[in-house]
C-alpha cells in the first residue's frame, strides 16, 4: 500500500537507486506514476506493504518500508528489484549498478565509476569534505541523518 514517504518511521527499510543521469521533467512524471502504481500493489505473500518513496536531485529513487506491520520476503524484494529493471529499461538508464559514486559538485551531482572516484581523490580533486552519498544507510533514520555526509564520513573516506 502506498503512503506518504514522511510518516513512514525512522526504522522503515530503505532502498536506494542512483541514476547515471538526471530524470528530465516528463520522465518525473511517468515515473511517479509507475513508482505510484508499483507500491500500490506491493505485496508480499498476499499482504499489502506500506511503503513510500521519493525522488531527489531528480537522479536518486528512495524506496521506504515500514516493516512493523509486514516484512519484505525474498519474493516481494525479487518483485521490486524485477520493477526498477524495468524501470531502467523504460527510461535507458542505470538504476543497480552499485560500482559508481555520486557526490556533490556545488549544487551539480557527478556521478563517476568507484575507480574514476579513487583516482580523482588521489588526485585531490575530492576532498574530505567533498558531499558524498552514502547509499549503503539502510533505514530512514540514517537516511535522514547519513545520506548526505562529508566523504570523511562515509564509506568513501578509505579512498582519501
Amino acid at each position: 500500500m502506498l503512503v506518504d514517504f514522511n510518516t513512514l518511521p525512522d526504522n522503515a527499510r530503505v532502498w536506494i537507486y542512483q541514476c547515471n543521469r538526471s530524470f528530465t521533467q516528463e520522465e518525473l512524471v511517468s515515473l511517479q506514476t509507475d513508482l505510484d502504481s508499483f507500491l500500490q500493489g506491493w505485496t508480499a505473500h498476499g499482504n499489502d506493504l506500506n511503503a513510500g518513496y521519493e525522488i531527489r536531485y531528480r537522479r536518486f529513487i528512495v524506496i521506504a518500508l515500514d516493516q512493523s506491520a509486514q516484512n519484505a520476503t525474498g519474493c516481494s524484494i525479487d518483485a521490486s528489484v524485477h520493477f526498477i529493471q524495468q524501470l531502467e529499461k523504460k527510461y535507458d538508464v542505470m538504476l543497480l549498478d552499485k560500482m559508481n559514486v555520486s557526490y556533490k559538485q556545488g549544487e551539480f551531482i557527478a556521478y563517476k565509476s568507484l575507480l574514476d572516484f579513487k583516482a580523482m581523490a588521489k588526485q585531490k580533486a575530492i576532498s574530505k569534505n567533498t558531499i558524498v552519498f552514502n547509499n549503503l544507510v539502510t533505514d530512514k533514520g540514517e537516511y535522514q541523518e547519513f545520506w548526505e555526509v562529508p566523504a570523511s564520513e562515509s564509506w568513501h573516506a578509505r579512498f582519501l
